[in-house]
């Protein structure tokens, strides 16, 4: 099975809050997909961690080359012309911000092509949504 996981789904697997050990668990029994613009997301997701002071900045090196590490097992979504059109095809229908209906349509798109079975996997509860109003199977991770 795969788990489409967005970046405030996979953050977790790097940072410790809520949510943490639900999504660990998840990647034991899935592979992990996201989309191509995860690694920049994460890296902002740290930053902004910093900025908000929870996260110390003497661990962002530790946590980049997890990541790093962690890259060769992702499948990562290209952002085609298709996951362009999905996207603009869902923000037309739906208010989503523009990288929530990238990871949507990312995951849509991908979906179609698995051969196995795939869950959307956010903790942002209107993408959640929205993925299952399209027909997506979904997990909230909050």
């Amino acid at each position: 099975m795969w788990a489409y996981c967005d970046s405030s789904a996979l953050v977790k697997r790097y940072v410790r809050e809520s949510g943490r050990l639900t999504l660990m668990r998840l990647l034991e029994e899935h592979d992990c997909v996201s989309s191509a613009v995860l690694p920049v997301e994460l890296r902002g997701a740290f930053r902004r961690r910093i900025s908000d002071g929870t996260l110390d900045a003497t661990d962002l090196p530790t946590l980049l080359e997890r990541v790093a590490s962690d890259r060769m097992y992702w499948t990562l979504v290209e952002v085609t012309a298709d996951v362009l059109a999905a996207a603009e095809a869902l923000i037309a229908a739906h208010p989503l911000r523009t990288l929530d209906a990238i990871h949507v349509a990312s995951a849509q798109v991908f979906g179609a092509r698995a051969l196995r079975s795939l869950v959307f996997v956010s903790a942002d509860k209107h993408q959640v949504d929205v993925a299952a109003a399209i027909g997506l199977s979904t997990k909230r991770i909050a």
